[in-house]
């Protein structure tokens, strides 16, 4: 028993890159990194509850037919045998899609969402359905902080940061239309990585807001979050957002050294007082041990946070339309008055709201210039206790409606031993660039600490 629980172990600890390499070198089989995902997933899901929806020998059998495809000597993809959590908002051909709400209990999608075909013919495995909150907005599910049962993980992909963070699965998707894949993943103490908006197809998710909607993934490292991420991207007629690109070269350009040590800029920004007194802390002494940054406010955004709450409301109200009209009676409180609310915004005023992406972009431009990232905090600090509440989105917003590349670090632990993210942001595009500077960061603040 203790030399399975310790075979389990060595396997887990893996990043997802290297899992990758010896799934296709045959040093690892497939089935075997399922039976430990499951090990793992039978010791840890009481307590952390992250799976709406599991079935192993659903990802057993994927996992065998994979295992004979690659003995048999026929090609494998760049996900070949590796486990994936899909956020409960993804359409799952034959597997149940409930959106987090009573209203589609039951469902089951007769097609995979685009970026399900895609994962699935680059060889990964669907390992499951994590917990959402209800319609990836505020109301909770049943997951907990795999640090501490009594936190929440965040929202409103709670479940696919929680499974990463326990070490159920080394790759998860979830989608951020606010927070929701920066702030659970700084919660939960993983790398969450919501990409330039438009690079991940969003046909088949459940659409609240099409001019905020992102995909974004959650792992380990940014090495793992750029394999993940660049296999998804692509140009879906179906998704307006999209464009016919070449497939950006994410993991590449991450693995490889930065050519200049990087700059990077500290910002301030707008409602930063209200941050945990251990967050700015930790912000004042990342500054000291940067070689290259300098510091200032971000103005001029200070009516952000209203203008992406507006598009989001008022889209919301459209999109979930037919949800409403299905079960309003069986919505929460928090989401009936979203929906009440963005059926009174103005056109004038939604129309008004959409010009801040051109404008954000066009000032972050001038800070750009002068560095490689932004560097502000993921969150307002640690996860808060209880489960009442997925915390706060405040510092994650105003990136989402800029559609800028964003990403968390779990650099920081609080006081009550629970993890606090850095959020690194990039410039629109320049997502593998982003992903290269967050991996020399923590290389960087790995051998500070090293030498220490």
């Amino acid at each position: 028993m203790a030399r399975a629980a310790d075979k389990t172990q060595a396997i887990l600890s893996l990043s997802a890159v290297e899992l990758r390499d010896r799934l296709a070198s045959g040093a690892l089989r497939a089935v075997e990194l399922v039976e430990a995902c499951l090990a793992r997933i039978a010791a840890r899901e009481p307590d952390v509850q992250a799976w709406a929806w599991l079935d192993g020998d659903y990802a057993l059998e994927q996992a065998r037919t994979l295992d004979k495809r690659r003995l048999a000597g026929l090609p494998i993809g760049p996900l070949h045998g590796l486990p994936v959590g899909l956020k409960d908002i993804i359409d799952t051909k034959g597997i149940p899609t409930a959106n987090g709400t009573a209203i589609d209990a039951g469902r089951v999608p007769t097609e995979d969402a685009w970026l399900v075909a895609r994962l699935r013919a680059s060889g990964a495995i669907v390992m499951g359905k994590t917990v959402t909150t209800e319609c990836a907005f505020l109301h909770p599910g049943k997951t907990r902080n795999p640090h501490n049962p009594d936190h929440t993980p965040g929202g409103s992909s709670q479940g696919s940061a929680a499974a990463v963070a326990a070490g159920m699965v080394p790759l998860a998707i979830g989608t951020q239309t606010g927070g929701s894949i920066i702030r659970p993943a700084s919660y939960c103490g993983v790398v969450g990585f919501k990409p330039s908006f438009g690079l991940i197809p969003r046909s088949g998710v459940l659409m609240q807001s099409p001019f905020l909607d992102t995909i974004g993934v959650f792992a380990k490292t940014p090495e793992d979050c750029a394999l993940l991420a660049e296999t998804l991207t692509g140009h879906d007629p179906a998704d307006t957002a999209t464009a016919p690109l070449p497939t950006p070269r994410l993991l590449d350009v991450a693995l490889s050294p930065a050519p200049v040590t990087p700059t990077f800029a500290i910002v301030t920004l707008p409602g930063q007082d209200q941050a945990d007194p251990q967050m700015q802390a930790a912000m004042a002494e990342l500054a000291g041990l940067l070689p290259d940054c300098f510091e200032l406010p971000l103005s001029g955004f200070e009516e952000v946070a209203a203008a992406r709450q507006r598009i989001n409301f008022a889209e919301m109200s459209k999109c979930y339309f037919g949800l409403e009209r299905r079960g309003r009676d069986l919505m929460s409180d928090p989401l009936r008055a979203a929906m009440d609310e963005g059926k009174a915004v103005l056109a004038r005023d939604y129309i008004a709201a959409l010009d801040w992406r051109t404008l954000m972009n066009a000032g972050l431009e001038q800070i750009f210039e002068r560095c490689d990232a932004i560097l502000c905090p993921a969150a307002l600090g640690p996860a808060p206790q209880g489960l009442a509440s997925t915390g706060s989105p405040l510092f994650n917003g105003l990136w989402t409606l800029a559609g800028v590349p964003a990403l968390t670090l779990p650099l920081f632990t609080a006081e009550n031993g629970l993890p606090m993210g850095l959020q690194l942001v990039g410039r629109r595009g320049d997502d593998a660039r982003l992903l290269r500077s967050a991996r020399w960061l923590s290389q960087h603040l790995l051998s500070l600490s090293d030498g220490a």
